[in-house]
């Protein structure tokens, strides 16, 4: 039993450990055409123990990024992505096995229908990532062993990927991308009052 928990956790890991690429297949995303591409940083905020990143590093990462996995679908029909970064903490060295920070990034996006002349999602939708690990970033954190620009590529390929996966659900869920009418959201669920 201990050993079949041991090779799952390892799997586990190893499955972590891959490193995504951003010329894998694409996902099925229908009439899917990208227009405009738009990354804002104004805003953003820096985590109290981060490395220092300027709006133009963040902007020009995931504008890449963005471009390099959606740039390449020739649906029928073109969708614009806003995309603001709202914070962000990229790992400094720590101290191993003691204080490994984890770099993060967190994102609003919010897609716009060019045909329908509005936004797909009425709020922009977040997205919170962390970077991917490896053996040396748990013992000694990524600080140690990443750039800092090894880190925001890191944080911009997981966002992409995370992005896709949300597409991916609204595109099942609500009829985005498929020429047809969409649907729209269900309202939240209402609080639950327990009487205290």
């Amino acid at each position: 039993m201990i050993r079949a928990l041991a090779l799952f956790l390892g799997l586990i890991f190893i499955a972590a450990c891959t490193p995504k690429n951003l010329d894998q297949p694409p996902a099925a995303l229908g009439n899917f055409k990208l227009g405009h591409n738009i990354v804002v940083a104004s805003k953003m905020q820096k985590g109290p123990v981060s490395r220092a990143a300027t709006e133009d590093e963040w902007t020009n990462a995931l504008k890449s990024a963005v471009d390099r996995r959606f740039g390449r679908y020739s649906g029928e029909s073109t969708y614009h992505f806003g995309v603001s970064v709202e914070g962000y903490m990229l790992a400094p060295p720590g101290l191993p096995l003691v204080y490994t920070p984890k770099s993060a990034l967190i994102l609003n996006v919010t897609v716009w229908d060019d045909k329908a002349g509005k936004k797909l999602n009425s709020k922009p939708h977040q997205i919170t990532v962390l970077e991917d690990t490896n053996q040396d970033s748990i013992l000694i954190g990524s600080g140690w062993g990443r750039t800092k620009e090894e880190q925001i590529e890191g944080l911009s390929y997981n966002a992409i990927f995370a992005i896709e996966d949300w597409l991916l659900e609204q595109k099942e869920q609500l009829g985005w991308f498929t020429g047809g009418p969409i649907r729209e959201a269900p309202p939240p669920e209402p609080a639950v009052n327990d009487g205290v």
